[in-house]
């Protein structure tokens, strides 16, 4: 395949610091003949935290782009990759949080940028005000500690700044950074947060895994007219019809593909394999 003939036996530099590679690598090394490599002391947390310190210089494609960009300008290769992640609540059912992760893929040699993405309901992203050892306890059981890592922060009296322990995975480092944090907050109140960097997050890591499979699915998909890989859809057009009363509904009737090499678009209609949709989900049979 001319996808195989492009990338094999080539280096690809990944920008990560916290062991992003173990989601990556093994998906991308296998499937296109590359070997990962990670560049000593890369340091992402200039592009963002989520603890917040440090704000995210654009959206997550484009601080994903800038990751993927620094490495390769600090190793001098042409291949690189990237990923970002972000946590918010559900477009539709605000009370859910979600997790979108992309994973970006730069070509230099060959002018190619492709996007992998995974939207997934499946996460531990939550926080609590705790103000004793018991209520915090009892929040990291329910988030998965200690397999999952945890945050704590308090307000300090010295300019009204926040102090942060992050990367807690031990009951002891729970119960030291709980009792400091409660004897030197401003409040009598401790933030406790779940640590969402994927090395203390497996739920994480495993959508970044996710997310990986879907980029390499996207460069496996060739332009049928310049067989360039990337060849994915570029949008989603509603209107699958009611399987009852034939009403438009929200879902997708239509996706358009599009290729950014030479422009050739592709309609390809019932995406999904369906050509109606439930009725349950017809705002006119169950408005």
């Amino acid at each position: 395949m001319k996808y195989q003939q492009l990338f094999n036996n080539r280096v690809a530099v990944l920008g990560t610091m916290h062991q992003k590679e173990r989601a990556i690598a093994p998906i991308l090394e296998k499937e296109l003949g590359i070997k990962v490599i990670v560049p000593d002391n890369f340091n992402t947390d200039i592009y963002g935290t989520f603890s917040r310190e440090i704000k995210r210089p654009g959206t997550q494609i484009i601080t994903a782009r800038l990751k993927a960009q620094k490495a390769l300008d600090i190793t001098g290769e042409t291949l690189a990759i990237a990923s970002e992640g972000s946590f918010a609540p559900h477009p539709a059912v605000p009370y859910i949080y979600c997790n979108k992760e992309i994973v970006i893929f730069i070509d230099k040699d060959n002018d190619l940028e492709i996007i992998g993405e995974e939207f997934s309901l499946e996460t531990n992203f939550n926080h609590q005000v705790v103000e004793n050892l018991q209520q915090a306890w009892e929040f990291a059981l329910k988030v998965g500690f200690p397999e999952h890592g945890l945050v704590v922060w308090f307000e300090k009296s010295e300019g009204n700044s926040n102090e942060i322990i992050k990367g807690i995975t031990t009951e002891t480092k729970l119960v030291e950074a709980i009792n400091l944090s409660l004897e030197n907050s401003t409040t009598g109140q401790v933030h406790i947060e779940t640590d969402m960097r994927a090395i203390y997050n497996p739920t994480r890591m495993k959508n970044i895994e996710k997310a990986t499979s879907d980029l390499l699915t996207k460069i496996k998909s060739l332009c049928p007219n310049c067989s360039t890989p990337g060849f994915a859809i570029t949008e989603r057009i509603q209107g699958l019809p009611c399987e009852l009363c034939l009403t438009p509904t929200t879902l997708t009737h239509l996706v358009i593909y599009k290729c950014k090499k030479c422009g050739f678009r592709q309609e390809k209609l019932f995406p999904n394999n369906r050509e109606f949709a439930d009725p349950a989900q017809c705002m006119y049979c169950n408005p």
